[in-house]
């Protein structure tokens, strides 16, 4: 007996079993544990609920905010700053294509995702001209809201699949002839236009310096270039100007 009880006090004293412990470091949050903010905005509530649902249906995702209008939803920006603006097309008082300029110009640090019900390629390329990185159907939020969120912050774009597909056959086919949408008066030479491509083709820099037969060190001068020549504020903004002028396909 008196064995048994010095077992069991040599157990409790040691820290081998994990007896008596403070917790694990691991249990402390970190700042790479921080959240993606999200603030959803649509004047229908069984519209914003679902969306929530689904957003925080995946780790790492907060619906930090909602909105019901667009003049709510820039009230929502400035206070709550969210990473993402998850955006319905048509909503009162301010349109989303109003709401996607505003957000952009105030708050460049937030990115924009607009849905809509409308199955429209002219309209998407029109929410990306107002500075929004996807455009993804109401119809298929289910399967491809999450997909648009993940795209979309990681600074790239995304449409919803049924009209990528016709938007990527337009890209390919060209604009009309006589038709200035598909021209580019960018001030870019050429070197520094197959740069954005490739980079908005989602190369690092390492591999377009390859691509090209250059250093690494050379297409960081030209991407550092480029973001000055055309104001560009971040990476985003390249993406978009690839998108717009055609240099890849959405």
């Amino acid at each position: 007996m008196d064995n048994l009880r010095q077992k069991t006090k040599g157990a409790a004293a040691s820290p081998v079993y994990g007896l008596l412990e403070p917790p694990l470091a691991s249990a402390v949050p970190s700042k790479h544990d921080k959240s993606y903010r999200v603030l959803v905005v649509d004047d229908h509530p069984v519209v914003r609920r679902g969306v929530r649902a689904i957003l925080e249906s995946q780790p790492g995702i907060e619906v930090c905010s909602e909105a019901s209008n667009g003049l709510e939803a820039m009230e929502q920006v400035k206070k709550a700053k969210p990473d993402l603006v998850v955006l319905d097309l048509t909503m009162p008082e301010m349109n989303g294509l109003e709401v996607t300029t505003a957000v952009r110009e105030q708050s460049p640090e937030t990115e924009v995702l607009v849905l809509s019900m409308h199955f429209s390629d002219e309209l998407a390329r029109e929410v990306l001209r107002c500075g929004a990185l996807g455009y993804v159907l109401k119809s298929d939020l289910d399967t491809e809201l999450l997909e648009a969120v993940d795209r979309v912050r990681q600074h790239k774009p995304f449409f919803t699949s049924k009209l990528a597909v016709t938007m990527a056959q337009n890209f390919v086919a060209g604009p009309p002839e006589g038709d200035p949408e598909g021209q580019s008066d960018s001030p870019l030479t050429e070197r520094e236009i197959q740069v954005v491509q490739l980079l908005a083709e989602g190369k690092s820099n390492k591999e377009v310096a390859a691509t090209l037969g250059v250093s690494t060190r050379t297409i960081e001068s030209h991407r550092n270039h480029i973001m000055h020549k055309m104001n560009f504020t971040s990476f985003s903004d390249m993406i978009r100007f690839a998108v717009r002028s055609n240099l890849v396909a959405p």
